[in-house]
């Protein structure tokens, strides 16, 4: 996997860790260096773990489905893109965030919530024999910055609702585009069109 694709997955996988954030920094307002600190790390250390922890489990699958592997690998990014897809177009909820959200079990639930598409894309990785190390540590960092950015700009300019749609827009569709990479790469976007 090219570090260009890494990289597009990563900020792909970083959508919605950039929205929680705008909305988190929208919330918060006057927000501290630890709040920067703790969401961002979290954010990020999560992103980094889930690809890691979605491969290993993709490892012990492997030999079962590897005449079909790289479909899998399209269908899950394809799933994953069009929950995004489905989330930007969907009813925005104005209250989503009430209290502090880089504390207690809510950090834990947003960084969860947000990295859980990082599970699928590691099971991906695993099954098209990519490892994962590499692309963990970008997409975890990806993140982190990600995070970080989004709430300095979500406590500066206040609501930016387009922003949350747009990012999640962007994100599914670079994960078509890396699952379609995927089947060309295998050669069945060639079987299929031809």
């Amino acid at each position: 996997m090219s570090l260009l694709a890494i990289i597009g997955l990563a900020v792909a996988l970083a959508m919605d860790a950039l929205a929680v954030s705008v909305a988190a920094g929208v919330c918060i307002q006057q927000v501290s260096a630890r709040q920067f600190f703790r969401l961002s790390w979290h954010f990020g250390l999560f992103q980094a773990m889930m690809p890691v922890v979605g491969w290993c489990a993709g490892l012990s699958v492997r030999r079962w489905i590897e005449q079909y592997d790289h479909w899998l690998a399209f269908l899950l990014l394809a799933v994953v893109g069009a929950g995004m897809l489905r989330q930007a177009f969907g009813k925005e909820d104005e209250d989503e965030i009430k209290t502090d959200p880089t504390r207690g079990w809510r950090l834990v639930i947003l960084s969860v919530a947000t990295s859980i598409d990082a599970l699928a894309v590691g099971l991906s990785l695993s099954l098209i024999g990519v490892s994962v190390w590499f692309p963990a540590v970008i997409i975890g960092l990806t993140a982190g910055l990600f995070t970080f950015s989004g709430m300095l700009l979500g406590s500066r300019a206040g609501r930016i609702a387009w922003l949350k749609r747009y990012a999640e827009i962007i994100g599914g569709l670079v994960l078509y585009a890396i699952g379609l990479r995927i089947l060309y790469d295998h050669g069945e976007l060639a079987a299929i069109i031809g």
